[in-house]
């Protein structure tokens, strides 16, 4: 699996994760974020190495489903867009201005209550 693929599904499995079961959230953290093979899973999990790779495949997918009807990982990507380019215009535009870049810098770092 190349790299893009890995970090969409990461990225996926941190807003969607809480949605999963215990085993499906289990052998997600252990393929996708521990570097573990399907080989690895299914002797530690005793089962076959095609039941590993079925629950992967069919997470994944409802990984994916999720994101389709609630969009939560495309909309932090267009937020993250957003502020990245509200804090350039700040600091090309109101280098000066200590509160806004303050403001600003809050924001990017979720500290506005």
């Amino acid at each position: 699996m190349d790299l893009a693929k890995k970090t969409k599904v990461n990225a996926l499995f941190d807003c969607y994760g809480a949605l999963l079961t215990t085993k499906q959230a289990e052998y997600l953290r252990d393929y996708f974020e521990d570097d573990y093979s399907i080989i690895e899973i299914a002797k530690a999990e005793n089962v076959s190495r095609q039941a590993i790779s079925d629950n992967l495949k069919r997470t994944v997918e409802q990984l994916e489903h999720y994101e389709q009807a609630l969009h939560l990982y495309c909309d932090f990507q267009s937020r993250q867009r957003l502020e990245a380019d509200l804090a350039e215009y700040v600091q090309q535009h109101y280098q000066q201005d200590q509160q806004l870049r303050l403001l600003v810098e809050r924001l990017r770092n979720q500290e506005i209550n």
